[in-house]
């Protein structure tokens, strides 16, 4: 017949058993065991067990907001090091695109890489030249340059890109949706759906014009992002083109 006392050595035996079986290897490495967040978290958890319901476990709960807190730094971690190789990648679009505006002989040349080459260095679908004129801006002559280019009437600039508002139109502006007006894209452009517009000031005596980038996907540009990047190449880009517009 089986005891009390003998069923608890027999518990007593077992448990010395297991320990007997892991304490080798828990001494050998210890950091295995230290560095095994599961394991770690299943033993703080057990000696909570141990000490009872009303007893608080202040180094526990110290424990838990260390890894709460280490979760958070990981994430900002991780998160930090891909906007900076986004901001990276970024820069080198730029630099690039700067660089192929600088190899036409000649205003058509100009246009036709800033069409081509400039807009799949910068990776949209399309962009539009916008430029400011006195004349009649039907007159096929102003047309027949490049696709690239549209020529509108005086204030067409500003007013479409404060969306009509009455408000200072900014150098970028970033927006998401459907152009308001067809001239830029044609008709059907629906499919444009988020945009980069860049104010440029040709110099004294000039009216203004605008670079438009458009985008099919609508998160392309959008008015939370910066705009640093950008900023700097319109700046670029107004000096070549004031160039060729001496």
């Amino acid at each position: 017949m089986t005891t009390g006392t003998d069923m608890a050595e027999t518990a007593t035996n077992t448990v010395m058993a297991i320990t007997d079986d892991v304490r080798e290897r828990i001494l050998a490495e210890p950091d295995v065991i230290l560095n095994d967040t599961d394991l770690m978290r299943a033993l703080v958890t057990a000696n909570e067990r141990s000490m009872g319901s009303n007893i608080v476990d202040l180094r526990g709960i110290a424990m838990e907001r260390l890894e709460a807190r280490l979760d958070r730094l990981e994430d900002t971690h991780r998160s930090v090091i891909a906007a900076a190789y986004d901001n990276l990648a970024g820069t080198n679009q730029i630099h690039r695109a700067t660089l192929a505006l600088m190899e036409p002989a000649d205003f058509v040349g100009f246009l036709r890489v800033l069409g081509d080459e400039v807009a799949g260095i910068l990776r949209v679908d399309a962009i539009r030249l916008v430029l400011e004129t006195r004349q009649d801006p039907r007159n096929e002559a102003l047309h027949k340059l490049d696709k690239v280019l549209r020529v509108v009437e005086p204030g067409f600039v500003d007013c479409y890109i404060s969306d009509g508002r009455n408000r200072a139109a900014r150098m970028v502006t970033l927006r998401q949706g459907a152009p308001h007006d067809a001239r830029l894209y044609g008709n059907g452009a629906d499919w444009v759906q988020s945009e980069a517009l860049m104010r440029l000031d040709l110099g004294a005596g000039r009216l203004p014009g605008m670079l438009v980038l458009g985008a099919e996907d609508p998160h392309q540009f959008k008015p939370s992002q910066g705009t640093d990047l950008l900023t700097y190449f319109a700046a670029i880009f107004e000096r070549a083109l004031r160039r060729w517009l001496a």
